[in-house]
């Protein structure tokens, strides 16, 4: 089952449309599928939410009166069409919420560009961290390291240690995000360790931080370079990590 499918199965499964063969189906794939599962947790959330936190108010009798006297009498005559009216208002009136509940609810369970990748960025962290393979350059010198990078890549990433900060450099590997090879240092700091990936990059330079699974990344762009920290450490140290960067990354 693709994504699409997924997410088009997902909303009817919650929302109670799908058979009993159809719904027992989708509930083995949802255990075997711990994204989808979750994702169906929150739509349930999400659901209950909307359900018991909207306001209902009732209109004043005044706009009432005046309601009543701006709608034009309808002739006994025809009864079937004011029928039809009368039922129409209320049917229009559901498929609107239904519109923006869906629309609510696909802009929160699709993950947007910077999202995926932090998480790409995370599973090459885990990958490489279980795999024993850290690094392809064992250095802490940045004279090493950097011309090692340089020589595999279409661009030259900024490498710095920074083991005054207590943020040693460890060393250096190449890796993928999004489809593109880009080159990753290894930093220790304690018995922790960082990956930061760096590629070419838009110029954004708002700092974006998530954590994943237990994980803290740290996104931000500098002098054309985008760049994403994951670590196990903890959130303040990492995000102190992240201004030494920054502030270095941007020195001319």
């Amino acid at each position: 089952m693709n994504s699409d499918e997924t997410f088009k199965l997902l909303h009817a499964y919650v929302d109670g449309e799908l058979d009993t063969a159809r719904s027992l189906e989708f509930e083995a794939y949802l255990a075997a599928n711990p994204a989808a599962l979750a994702a169906s947790e929150r739509l349930r959330a999400m659901s209950a939410a909307i359900r018991g936190s909207a306001d209902y108010f009732a209109a004043p009798v005044a706009l009432g009166v005046r309601l009543r006297a701006s709608v034009p009498v309808v002739p006994e005559q025809v009864p079937l069409r004011a029928a039809w009216r009368g039922w129409l208002r209320p049917a229009v009136s559901f498929a609107m919420v239904a519109l923006v509940t869906w629309m609510i609810a696909a802009a929160w369970l699709r993950p947007g560009a910077d999202d995926r990748i932090a998480r790409e960025a995370l599973s090459g962290h885990v990958r490489a961290t279980l795999a024993g393979r850290l690094y392809d350059v064992a250095s802490s010198d940045q004279h090493t390291v950097k011309p090692w990078l340089s020589a595999r890549l279409a661009f030259s990433p900024p490498v710095s240690d920074f083991s005054a900060q207590g943020f040693e450099l460890a060393g250096g590997r190449l890796d993928y995000l999004d489809g593109q090879p880009v080159a990753v240092l290894v930093y220790r700091r304690r018995q922790h360790v960082i990956d930061v990936f760096i590629r070419p990059g838009d110029g954004r330079e708002a700092v974006h931080t998530v954590t994943l699974d237990g994980f803290n990344i740290e996104r931000f762009a500098r002098n054309g370079m985008n760049f994403w920290m994951v670590s196990d450490l903890n959130r303040n140290e990492l995000g102190d990590f992240a201004t030494v960067v920054a502030e270095r990354s941007a020195a001319p």
